[in-house]
């Protein structure tokens, strides 16, 4: 009998308990690396099924090992990310954050809930899976390197890992679509800070200070030339001045201006172009108005890559889960995510499961205090984690 036989029925059978988990972890959001009382709930969800549970890892990091009998081939590691966002979520609903200024604003709730139904479904059928699967619930997704940290503590070594995947579910995308392509899917991301430092002054007598103001204004609109000029017309690249701050009253030259962005690149060439090229036009417009530059780059995650091999064998499971038409071959997002560290080791693909439903009302975006997700797609979302790791290699 197929191991994948009455998958679809198990998964739908359990649909009102993964609500219930990601019910009760969206009621209490945790920050990066603070998800104690979420690590707690998942370690003991997989003590329950019979798994091998490891705590605390990269600091709240949780892993559930299911080890098979017999293993045909190395193992699979299917994760989920496991923290909220300083988001306050809007009132009123049943199931709303009880933390105030915290909210699940990404759908990582929902991840956790259909991992965790993932294991269970695989915990009943341990006697002839043909792999060790590791259940990899990873800590500060959200901008704090989590997935960098659990590998460092050695979750692609508990048991001998040659694959990786992970679902997220989005809300713009239709529920039970599932969107996947191979090669880059999700952008490298980089921050940038600057300081250009000039001498203050009576705004009546410029010419005895050195402005900053000018300079920092200069280099926004200088900045957005470097996409336009110094990358390749058919590379995507994104250049963005999100903060800028000089001075505190109209008749004062301050002593220096604050700037801050973020860069979005696809290719490691363009990544790099884009560092060396932000640094130049900020260093020669602080040059041209007498000013000095302090420059810091706070490098972020790689860009996601899907492996070609593992992008078809989530396509083919996607397909016995939610219907070969719905799909769908994904358009790469300059959004960024930490999934990407894990696909620079081992192969495997990271994929967007669609759960926005206009009638429902479900249609914000992520990171907003409306977000939300149409929970009828955790059981797909849990099946077909399930029949990845099933899946013939």
């Amino acid at each position: 009998m197929s191991l994948t036989a009455n998958l679809r029925a198990d998964a739908d059978r359990m649909a009102s308990r993964l609500v219930e988990w990601r019910r009760e972890l969206h009621r209490h959001p945790e920050l990066g690396f603070e998800e104690h009382r979420t690590g707690r709930f998942l370690a003991s969800r997989l003590d329950e099924l019979g798994l091998e549970v490891h705590s605390g890892l990269a600091r709240t990091g949780v892993v559930g090992i299911l080890r098979a009998p017999r293993t045909s081939r190395p193992a699979v590691l299917l994760r989920s990310d496991m923290d909220g966002l300083p988001v306050q979520e809007v009132p009123g609903r049943e199931y709303g954050s009880e933390v105030p200024g915290r909210m699940h604003a990404c759908g990582h709730d929902g991840h956790m809930a259909m991992l965790l139904g993932a294991a269970s479904l695989l915990a009943t059928r341990r006697e002839e899976i043909p792999r060790n699967v590791v259940f990899c619930f990873q800590p500060a997704e959200e901008g704090g390197g989590g997935a960098q940290e659990m590998i460092e503590a050695g979750v692609l070594h508990f048991v001998e890992t040659a694959e990786a995947y992970a679902l997220h579910l989005w809300s713009l995308f239709p529920a039970g679509t599932l969107h996947v392509r191979s090669g880059p899917i999700m952008a490298a991301q980089d921050e940038f800070r600057a300081r250009i430092v000039g001498r203050g002054g009576h705004a009546a007598l410029p010419h005895r200070a050195r402005d900053p103001v000018v300079a920092a204004a200069q280099a926004v609109t200088a900045l957005q030339a470097v996409v336009s000029r110094a990358v390749d017309p058919v590379q995507p690249a994104v250049v963005n001045v999100g903060s800028l701050h000089a001075g505190n009253a109209p008749n004062v030259i301050p002593e220096d201006a604050r700037i801050e962005g973020t860069l979005r690149s696809f290719d490691p060439e363009v990544r790099q172009i884009l560092r060396t090229r932000v640094r130049e036009t900020l260093e020669g417009c602080a040059r041209a108005a007498g000013c000095a530059l302090e420059f810091e780059l706070k490098p972020g995650y790689p860009a996601v890559r899907n492996d070609p091999a593992a992008v078809e064998r989530v396509r083919a499971a996607a397909t016995e889960v939610v219907g070969a038409a719905n799909v769908i071959e994904a358009v790469p997002m300059a959004a960024a995510e930490d999934f990407s560290y894990f696909l620079e080791r081992v192969s495997g693909a990271f994929a967007f499961l669609g759960a926005g439903n206009e009638a429902l009302g479900i249609t914000a975006p992520h990171h907003c205090p409306s977000f939300d997700i149409d929970e009828s797609v955790l059981p797909r979302g849990a099946e077909l984690l399930a029949r990845l790791a099933l899946w013939p290699s």
